[in-house]
């Protein structure tokens, strides 16, 4: 017989490190049985993760696979429910931020997939489920230079849409983050493409936001937090903006 977890078992994409890690960690102090995944560089990373995950006293899974690609995210679930017994929360939070312009453009396909797969799983349980995604700002609006990554986050609130909506007869919501900037390794990444000397960007940002200063990766495990939760039953088709008071609704 399966173990079932405290409060069930969450798949957290692009878990090994920022704001993935922070959730992974959240959950598992939540109650929740955490399945970590990343991309195979990632695997160092996703490990200490893990081992973070346990010194919580709940039981964590390693997975690497590339959620563009169909058939790994279809393996990925499966491979939940085989080790862990379930899945009640699929966080679809892997990304990357591109600075890249309309010519550049590619097409994201990870959370299409990651929901896909969550969803169909969590019907064929019964039991109902949490489906979370990552947006952003630039999902609400667009950004100069930031087309593809602006693109895509707006599709995803459209996606979130469109699955809470086919995905709430089964007692499953679907709802997005949409963070402001985070502090997180993609933040240094970002410093170095724009080319800011370090601080610069934060202090520059963070007189935007009306609490005047930026977020950190526990800033967001706590909505998704809430998100997972049974409390949030109510709450679906949402992208909810985090950002300290940058953009309103």
């Amino acid at each position: 017989m399966a173990i079932i977890a405290e409060k069930g078992v969450a798949l957290v994409t692009g878990a090994s490190q920022g704001i993935g890690r922070a959730i992974a960690l959240r959950l598992a102090s939540d109650g929740f049985d955490v399945a970590l995944n990343d991309i195979p560089a990632c695997e160092a990373m996703l490990a200490t993760a893990a081992e973070e995950v346990a010194a919580r006293g709940r039981r964590a899974h390693c997975i690497l696979a590339d959620v563009s690609n169909d058939q790994q995210v279809e393996t990925m679930v499966f491979d939940v429910v085989r080790v862990l017994g379930g899945l009640d929360v699929m966080v679809a939070n892997a990304g990357i931020s591109m600075m890249k312009s309309i010519f550049d453009m590619s097409t994201f396909s990870g959370t299409f997939l990651c929901y896909k797969y969550a969803g169909k799983q969590m019907m064929a349980q019964g039991r109902g489920g949490r489906i979370i995604g990552a947006c952003s700002g630039t999902g609400k609006q667009g950004q100069a230079s930031l087309s593809a990554y602006s693109a895509s986050k707006f599709g995803i609130r459209a996606l979130t849409q469109c699955a809470a909506l086919e995905f709430g007869k089964y007692r499953i919501t679907v709802n997005a983050y949409a963070p402001g900037p985070v502090k997180t390794p993609m933040w240094d990444d970002l410093e170095v493409g724009i080319g800011t000397p370090p601080g610069v960007l934060e202090d520059q940002l963070s007189k935007t936001a009306a609490v005047g200063y930026v977020g950190v990766p526990n800033d967001i495990a706590a909505l998704v937090s809430f998100l997972a939760s049974k409390e949030s039953h109510l709450l679906t088709g949402q992208a909810i903006s985090i950002d300290g008071g940058r953009h309103f609704d």
